[in-house]
């Protein structure tokens, strides 16, 4: 019997940053939706928590690989650790790795622009060329996880953006390269998401609440956005309802990317919120 539309019965999925927020989400909703996983973080602890959610979701064990996709050699285990996992076989690559750093023009350095460059863009320039030929065998597909600040620019995140920009041209370019063998490569662009980033990049929980209460301000549905919401996105695109989407960056935003930020005052969420408040 052929699996229902929007099933990923028989696939077999590679996830990033699968040990917090959007990442575990997307493994926890994947592996309900019957996909085979190899999930890939750096926090084992983490990781081993969200690897038992999805058996006790899907009554299988995906496989877990720890380490960093900063490092080449890590990034090379992990993707031989999802082939061995699943007999040599992959159809799908979530690309979800990713670290944010505050700072303009006038704060961010140099070492924060290649931290945030090669863990943003080269492990999955990486990661990508890696997984191709397996991708191009199965006809699978790619779904990157990019940023509003990929599609719009804002102050005070300057590295951040860069790179989100990247990955956007990135998800253009591949989708290009691969059409002609029926590889689809997407990306999706979350606005802000309830997630652990933020904190991890500095804010405390105080301005990190302020954060979050701005977005009813900065994002046209009244609301910032949670995990599940953009896993939601990531699992239609990977999915046979999406098979004739390729190239795409789409927002996951609640209307973020349509307003116009220059009409709200700081308080609401104008020009500099990001960076209002935060000494990086």
């Amino acid at each position: 019997m052929a699996a229902a539309r929007g099933s990923l019965a028989g696939k077999v999925a590679l996830i990033t940053g699968a040990s917090s927020g959007i990442g575990a989400a997307t493994a926890l909703l994947f592996s309900k939706l019957g996909a085979g996983l190899a999930l890939a973080g750096r926090n084992a602890q983490n990781l081993e928590k969200i690897g038992h959610s999805c058996f006790q979701a899907s009554g299988v064990k995906p496989v877990l690989l720890t380490g960093d996709l900063t490092k080449d050699e890590d990034t090379k285990r992990i993707f031989q650790g999802t082939l061995d996992g699943h007999g040599g076989k992959l159809d799908i690559l979530v690309n979800n790795a990713g670290i944010i750093a505050l700072g303009g023009i006038q704060k961010a350095t140099l070492e924060q622009y290649d931290r945030l460059m090669n863990t943003n863009v080269r492990s999955m320039f990486h990661l990508t060329q890696l997984a191709v030929p397996y991708l191009i065998e199965t006809k699978g597909n790619i779904v990157n996880v990019s940023s509003i600040n990929g599609l719009r620019a804002f102050a005070g995140v300057l590295t951040y953006s860069i790179s989100k920009h990247a990955i956007d041209a990135f998800t253009r370019c591949v989708a290009l390269d691969l059409a002609d063998k029926q590889v689809r490569v997407n990306c999706v662009n979350p606005g802000v998401t309830h997630t652990e980033l933020h904190k991890r990049a500095g804010l405390n929980d105080k301005e990190y609440e302020a954060y979050l209460k701005r977005a009813r301000y900065t994002h046209a549905l009244g609301r910032h956005g949670e995990p599940q919401e953009v896993a939601d996105c990531i699992a239609f695109l990977v999915s046979d309802q999406a098979s004739f989407i390729t190239g795409a960056c789409i927002p996951v935003d609640g209307g973020r990317h349509a307003l116009c930020p220059s009409s709200l005052s700081r308080e609401e969420g104008g020009v500099s919120a990001m960076s209002q408040g935060v000494d990086v």
